[in-house]
């Protein structure tokens, strides 16, 4: 579930006047899973913070990258016996006795489906409509005044047996991990009551029962699930999948006119007079979810882009087959514009201007293109004026996203190749080889094939080699945005717009093993003239 569908808040106090105690929460909202944990490391082992620490760090990553060919349920439980035995084995070994061993509340969302585990005595809630639920199951000792006695936890033995649940979602369900520090201060009135605020209001109230002295270390983990993922609507339709689609076929109405790319996956279609591009899911979304959830993710992003840097989009509720509609613009693709004569200087700003402004566009949403290059922009005409549009949203996905594969290797920064995040600077650097290709028509680094495992050890030509229009304050913009170093490249989009907006402000750039004559060019003539004239004057002498 997104981070625009879901609200997350977390609190942790420790007992006492101490500063740090043996509670440990973490969440991470992820694209499509959100995780909450909280541990309770056991007070009276000597590790008991560590074991707290190291669980949660352990469950986050492994989920992050469960295989997906395995249930949530095999992976829940697959992990926590993992870090169980790593735990009591580590114990047994540097202790000779249990000594890293914490409590566990875990949660998981994905889509409308909520996954959960415990393994000792911390909480998990569900608030749903006014009522409260305990979702968890204490693993505590049942006997008269050994309540409070932990029947089971994380590192106490060899093996270990989570309690497991599965339940559906809802909008507004807003659910509390907790460790028994909370829900031994506040009733089950008090926690329906603060459930409907968030975590710190929660561990405060609960402190201030005891003049902010707590008895026991408290933390206290809210979500609340503002809406179901609207995902969950394109993914879940029952919709046919052709393998072929032929021109002249007619679709719910849309009639196909011709392939706009090779797949022939997206065509030019009509409808009432109208014309319309048609994007079909690939045939292999029939046996492959991961295919499926990457078009239904495209569908999603493209939907919600709803800015001029885009073609508007659709998603025709009555529709039969598994699509997308998009307005027709009309124009060449800049790959194609460019192949037979390089941008004038004046549409090269211009283009740099659009992409770093949709850039900002998409970062405001927490969101990067992924896939900027010159096959993916339009040039098209805006009453008798060149303009540009956007046109594919395949590759659009989460900033920081460090496992999408999105990107061309020609445009993708030197980092992106040893697995580094999409970021703004990443992204400024594919703005920057698009804007050095569009004015020259020749890629600063070469074109780089798939597979290949490039070498950035060569300083590109300088612009205005290929391209004597190019002034020299744009060339240091474009040579800045395509530094290898991202130390040395703009950090922001909002930086290298600025520059491009004002030529006055922009200094040389040059990149760091450039030669003397290149970055001081005036001084070296003067040098050369220098000893020439002193040479002369010797040869005179003698």
């Amino acid at each position: 579930m997104s981070k625009q569908n879901i609200e997350t808040s977390g609190l942790t106090l420790a007992k006492g006047t101490q500063l740090k105690g043996d509670d440990f929460f973490e969440v991470k909202v992820m694209d499509e899973i959100t995780v909450a944990v909280v541990c309770d490391g056991v007070g009276s082992a000597a590790a008991g913070a560590e074991a707290a620490k190291r669980t949660s760090h352990f469950l986050i990553n492994s989920l992050k990258n469960r295989p997906k060919s395995w249930s949530m349920e095999k992976s829940i439980k697959h992990f926590i016996q993992n870090i169980n035995h790593v735990l009591y084995m580590e114990s047994m070994n540097e202790y000779e006795r249990q000594e890293l061993v914490t409590t566990l509340a875990l949660v998981v969302i994905e889509g409308d489906r909520l996954y959960g585990a415990n393994v000792g005595d911390s909480r998990i809630y569900l608030l749903r409509e006014g009522q409260l639920a305990q979702l968890s199951s204490d693993h505590a000792m049942e006997e008269e005044g050994m309540e409070h006695v932990l029947a089971s936890a994380i590192g106490l033995e060899e093996s270990v047996e989570p309690y497991y649940f599965e339940n559906n979602l809802q909008a507004k369900d807003r659910i509390l991990l907790c460790s028994d520090g909370l829900y031994n201060e506040l009733s089950e009135d008090e926690l329906r009551e603060g459930m409907t605020m968030n975590a710190s209001f929660l561990v405060k109230k609960a402190s201030k029962k005891h003049d902010d002295n707590l008895p026991d270390d408290t933390t206290a983990v809210l979500l609340e699930i503002k809406e179901l993922d609207p995902r969950l609507r394109y993914k879940q339709s029952d919709l046919t999948v052709q393998e072929h689609y032929k021109k002249g076929e007619e679709i719910d109405g849309y009639r196909l006119i011709k392939p706009l790319i090779q797949n022939e996956r997206t065509w030019l279609c009509e409808k009432r007079g109208q014309q319309y591009v048609i994007k079909f899911a690939p045939y292999e979304v029939t046996d492959d979810p991961a295919m499926l959830d990457l078009f239904v993710k495209e569908v999603w992003m493209a939907k919600r882009l709803k800015a001029g840097f885009f073609p508007k989009v659709a998603v025709p509720k009555n529709r039969t087959h598994r699509y997308y509609i998009m307005t027709y613009v009309e124009g060449i693709p800049l790959k194609e514009y460019i192949a037979k004569k390089p941008l004038s200087v004046d549409l090269g700003i211009e283009l740099g201007t659009f992409l770093l402004k949709m850039s900002q566009y998409l970062i405001k949403q927490d969101l990067v293109h992924g896939d900027i290059k010159p096959e993916n922009i339009m040039v098209t005409d805006r009453k008798g004026k060149t303009a540009f549009k956007m046109v594919d949203f395949g590759s659009i996905t989460e900033a920081y996203s460090d496992l999408s594969k999105a990107g061309t290797p020609s445009y993708l920064a030197p980092e992106r190749f040893k697995q580094a995040p999409i970021t703004e600077q990443t992204e400024v650097y594919a703005i920057g080889v698009t804007l050095y290709e569009a004015l020259t028509g020749k890629f600063p680094y070469g074109e780089i094939e798939p597979f290949q495992n490039p070498s950035f050890d060569k300083n590109p030509k300088r612009p205005s080699k290929l391209n004597p229009k190019i002034p020299s304050w744009l060339e240091s913009v474009i040579m800045r945005a395509i530094e290898v170093d991202p130390a040395k490249r703009y950090s922001h989009y909002s930086q290298m717009l600025y520059e491009l907006s004002n030529p006055e402000k922009v200094q040389p750039h040059f990149q760091s093993s450039a030669s003397f004559v290149e970055r001081n060019p005036l001084t070296a003539c003067r040098i050369v003239l220098g000893i020439s004239i002193l040479l002369n004057i010797l040869q005179l002498i003698f």
